[in-house]
């Protein structure tokens, strides 16, 4: 039997830059990459809830939620994302789950982002699509 893979949430923060939208990635000193932010939803949880959750824990970037981007699977885990806008921005501080934010353009999201999985998001949102 196999094990029903963890359910989590995350999201596309963007803002406007000044040579169009730039967006929030995380790095991650366990694994050593570039990302969303993204985590596994808590009991009791809606998809929603979690990606906001997990978005400010991350980023320190409380956000509205906006339009569904679809879902994409990792190994384990299937993660569900929403595009986002910040509300209100915290004092970010380092910790061993996520040591920086950066707010980049597109090209250098795609550039930086390590997973397949993240950039094939930035084009969805780029695009105005969600996954299918």
């Amino acid at each position: 039997m196999t094990a029903s893979p963890l359910t989590a949430a995350g999201g596309i923060v963007s803002r406007p830059g000044g040579s169009g939208p730039e967006f929030v990635v995380i790095h991650r000193p366990r694994y050593d990459d570039w990302s969303f932010p993204k985590g596994k939803a808590d009991p009791g949880e809606t998809l929603e809830q979690t990606a906001l959750r997990e978005v400010w824990e991350e980023t320190a970037l409380r956000c509205r939620i906006g339009r569904p981007l679809g879902a994409k699977r990792y190994p384990g885990k299937v993660v569900h994302y929403w595009a986002m806008t910040v509300e209100e921005a915290e004092v970010f501080e380092p910790s061993d789950e996520v040591d920086a934010v950066r707010w980049v353009s597109a090209g250098e999201a795609g550039a930086l982002l390590s997973h397949v999985q993240d950039r094939e998001l930035l084009v969805a949102f780029l695009d105005g699509a969600g996954l299918r």
